[in-house]
Protein backbone atom coordinates (compact mmCIF):
# COMPACT_ATOMS: atom_id res chain seq x y z
CA UNK A 1 0.00 0.00 0.00
CA UNK A 2 0.96 3.79 -0.62
CA UNK A 3 2.44 5.73 1.98
CA UNK A 4 -0.89 7.94 1.30
CA UNK A 5 -2.79 5.57 2.21
CA UNK A 6 -1.68 4.51 5.42
CA UNK A 7 -2.29 7.64 6.46
CA UNK A 8 -5.30 8.33 5.16
CA UNK A 9 -6.66 5.09 7.05
CA UNK A 10 -4.56 5.47 10.26
CA UNK A 11 -6.05 9.51 10.30
CA UNK A 12 -9.20 8.05 10.11
CA UNK A 13 -8.94 5.29 12.32
CA UNK A 14 -7.38 7.97 15.19
CA UNK A 15 -8.72 11.41 14.48
CA UNK A 16 -7.49 12.93 17.60
CA UNK A 17 -4.73 12.79 16.03
CA UNK A 18 -5.65 15.18 13.68
CA UNK A 19 -7.45 17.78 15.96
CA UNK A 20 -3.92 17.92 17.86
CA UNK A 21 -2.11 20.28 15.33
CA UNK A 22 -4.79 22.50 15.57
CA UNK A 23 -5.48 22.73 19.59
CA UNK A 24 -1.53 23.55 19.68
CA UNK A 25 -2.98 27.25 18.59
CA UNK A 26 -5.35 27.41 20.79
CA UNK A 27 -3.43 26.62 23.89
CA UNK A 28 -0.85 29.58 22.80
CA UNK A 29 -3.32 31.98 22.89
CA UNK A 30 -4.87 31.17 25.56
CA UNK A 31 -2.09 31.64 27.40
CA UNK A 32 -1.05 34.53 25.75
CA UNK A 33 -4.62 36.00 27.24
CA UNK A 34 -3.93 34.59 30.62
CA UNK A 35 -0.49 35.10 31.14
CA UNK A 36 -1.01 39.21 32.16
CA UNK A 37 -3.62 38.73 34.39
CA UNK A 38 -1.25 35.59 35.93
CA UNK A 39 1.85 38.02 36.25
CA UNK A 40 -0.24 40.81 37.76
CA UNK A 41 -1.58 38.30 40.87
CA UNK A 42 2.04 37.38 41.09
CA UNK A 43 3.73 40.98 41.75
CA UNK A 44 0.19 41.77 44.32
CA UNK A 45 1.67 39.25 45.74
CA UNK A 46 5.01 39.77 46.33
CA UNK A 47 4.01 43.36 47.35
CA UNK A 48 1.45 42.18 49.72
CA UNK A 49 4.26 39.82 51.49
CA UNK A 50 6.73 42.52 51.66
CA UNK A 51 4.10 44.84 53.38
CA UNK A 52 3.33 42.13 55.62
CA UNK A 53 7.15 41.78 56.47
CA UNK A 54 7.56 45.63 56.68
CA UNK A 55 4.37 45.34 58.86
CA UNK A 56 5.88 43.26 61.23
CA UNK A 57 9.65 44.68 61.04
CA UNK A 58 7.81 48.02 62.44
CA UNK A 59 5.69 46.47 65.29
CA UNK A 60 8.88 44.59 66.61
CA UNK A 61 11.09 47.79 66.14
CA UNK A 62 8.41 49.76 67.97
CA UNK A 63 8.29 47.30 71.07
CA UNK A 64 11.55 47.11 71.29
CA UNK A 65 11.51 50.61 71.93
CA UNK A 66 8.67 51.28 74.23
CA UNK A 67 10.20 48.18 76.28
CA UNK A 68 13.43 50.43 76.59
CA UNK A 69 11.28 53.71 77.26
CA UNK A 70 9.44 51.68 80.06
CA UNK A 71 12.12 49.99 82.02
CA UNK A 72 14.28 52.39 83.88
CA UNK A 73 16.38 49.22 84.56
CA UNK A 74 16.27 48.27 81.20
CA UNK A 75 18.02 51.90 80.46
CA UNK A 76 20.60 51.65 82.59
CA UNK A 77 21.99 47.88 81.80
CA UNK A 78 21.37 48.90 77.75
CA UNK A 79 24.24 49.17 75.02
CA UNK A 80 21.63 52.03 73.31
CA UNK A 81 21.69 55.74 73.97
CA UNK A 82 18.17 56.16 73.54
CA UNK A 83 14.81 54.93 72.45
CA UNK A 84 15.40 55.56 68.53
CA UNK A 85 18.91 53.91 68.91
CA UNK A 86 16.56 51.07 70.66
CA UNK A 87 13.87 50.44 68.07
CA UNK A 88 16.05 51.02 65.52
CA UNK A 89 18.00 47.49 66.68
CA UNK A 90 15.24 45.85 65.35
CA UNK A 91 15.23 47.32 61.84
CA UNK A 92 18.15 47.02 60.75
CA UNK A 93 16.87 44.83 57.64
CA UNK A 94 14.74 48.64 56.29
CA UNK A 95 16.43 50.75 53.82
CA UNK A 96 16.38 54.09 54.71
CA UNK A 97 15.43 53.54 58.34
CA UNK A 98 12.25 53.93 59.77
CA UNK A 99 10.99 56.92 61.60
CA UNK A 100 10.58 57.06 65.26
CA UNK A 101 8.92 59.17 67.61
CA UNK A 102 8.04 58.86 71.62
CA UNK A 103 5.32 59.97 73.70
CA UNK A 104 5.02 60.15 77.48
CA UNK A 105 1.49 60.36 78.84
CA UNK A 106 -0.71 59.34 81.69
CA UNK A 107 -3.84 57.04 81.25
CA UNK A 108 -7.34 57.73 82.50
CA UNK A 109 -6.16 55.51 85.86
CA UNK A 110 -3.35 57.69 86.51
CA UNK A 111 -0.35 55.32 85.20
CA UNK A 112 2.32 56.77 83.51
CA UNK A 113 3.01 55.28 79.86
CA UNK A 114 5.21 55.88 76.83
CA UNK A 115 4.24 54.94 73.39
CA UNK A 116 6.17 54.99 70.49
CA UNK A 117 5.48 55.02 66.78
CA UNK A 118 7.50 53.44 64.39
CA UNK A 119 6.61 54.73 60.89
CA UNK A 120 8.03 53.98 56.97
CA UNK A 121 7.32 54.56 53.22
CA UNK A 122 6.83 51.49 51.71
CA UNK A 123 7.22 52.07 47.66
CA UNK A 124 5.85 49.18 45.76
CA UNK A 125 7.82 46.92 43.03
CA UNK A 126 5.38 48.09 39.81
CA UNK A 127 3.79 50.61 38.56
CA UNK A 128 0.27 49.37 38.10
CA UNK A 129 -2.71 51.59 38.12
CA UNK A 130 -5.54 51.29 40.80
CA UNK A 131 -2.28 49.83 42.75
CA UNK A 132 -1.22 52.50 44.71
CA UNK A 133 3.03 53.05 44.49
CA UNK A 134 4.07 54.37 48.24
CA UNK A 135 2.21 53.16 51.53
CA UNK A 136 2.51 54.52 54.73
CA UNK A 137 2.84 51.72 57.44
CA UNK A 138 2.98 52.69 60.96
CA UNK A 139 2.80 50.89 64.15
CA UNK A 140 2.29 52.24 67.63
CA UNK A 141 3.13 50.07 70.96
CA UNK A 142 2.21 51.79 74.24
CA UNK A 143 3.51 49.99 77.76
CA UNK A 144 3.00 50.74 81.31
CA UNK A 145 6.17 52.66 82.77
CA UNK A 146 7.45 51.06 85.50
CA UNK A 147 8.29 52.35 88.55
CA UNK A 148 11.63 53.34 89.99
CA UNK A 149 12.84 51.28 92.24
CA UNK A 150 15.29 51.82 95.15
CA UNK A 151 18.00 49.93 95.47
CA UNK A 152 18.65 47.53 98.74
CA UNK A 153 22.02 47.80 98.92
Amino acid sequence: MPASVLQDRREHLCPRNRNRNNRRGASVVELAVCLPLLVFLFVIAVDFARVYFVSITLANSARAGALYASDPATMDESPFANVTEAALADATNLTPAPTITQTNGTDGTGRAFVEVRAAYTFSTISQFPGVPNNLQVTRRVRMARNAITPSTN
